[in-house]
């Protein structure tokens, strides 16, 4: 009972953690709502366009942290590897569908970095250089984090070969497909914001 109490913990603190809405509170400090601007979004690129880009990357930070640590202490808990597989899971769907904004939230993408970092991380750095690349060919970030996000699997079996850590890591590319539903319209017909690179 002790051990299940325990196994448990670990995904209920993801889900808490990941509901914390970084971006939301800091732009919120800052006197603007983020969701009432741009995208619309709570996460790190619609926070730099709302607030400015020390704020994004800030807010991506914290973002990828309310994954990576509940991950890491259940990791160091030595709980069965299913638990840790629910526990990111759990971190990125509070990050999507918050507990304290009635079950919505953030697209979920730095969130997933910070699980995958904590449980992979080869399969982050290549899915890294895929997002900017993908980034810098297209100047959209939507493009670049779903493309990350569907290399995240394939690299998670090549790098760290678990079945359970590959279903929650499908499960997880499936959430933030559905999280750019939005975008993925945007991109279809031509409308969606890209990014600007300095030369």
């Amino acid at each position: 009972m002790d051990q299940m109490m325990t196994n448990l913990f670990f995904p209920v603190l993801g889900f808490v953690l990941g509901s914390v809405p970084f971006g939301l509170i800091l732009a919120r400090l800052h006197g603007k709502d983020p969701r009432k601007y741009g995208s619309g979004n709570i996460g790190a690129t619609n926070i730099a366009r709302v607030i400015g880009k020390k704020w994004g990357i800030i807010t991506l930070l914290l973002d990828m942290l309310k994954g990576y640590l509940p991950v890491i202490f259940a990791i160091k808990s030595d709980i069965n590897v299913m638990f840790i597989g629910l526990t990111g899971l759990a971190a990125v769907a509070g990050h999507c569908f918050s507990i304290f904004l009635m079950f919505r939230g953030g697209k979920g993408v730095a969130t997933a970095a910070g699980v995958f970092l904590a449980i992979c991380p080869k399969a982050v750095g290549v899915a890294a250089l895929v997002f900017f690349a993908v980034a810098r060919l297209s100047g959209y970030v939507s493009a670049a984090s779903l493309s990350a996000a569907t290399s995240i699997p394939l690299l998670v079996h090549v790098f760290c070969s678990n079945d359970l850590l590959e279903s929650m890591s499908w499960t997880i590319c499936l959430i933030i497909w559905f999280r750019h539903a939005d975008n993925l319209k945007r991109l279809s017909r031509g409308e969606e914001k890209k990014i600007r690179f300095q030369s």
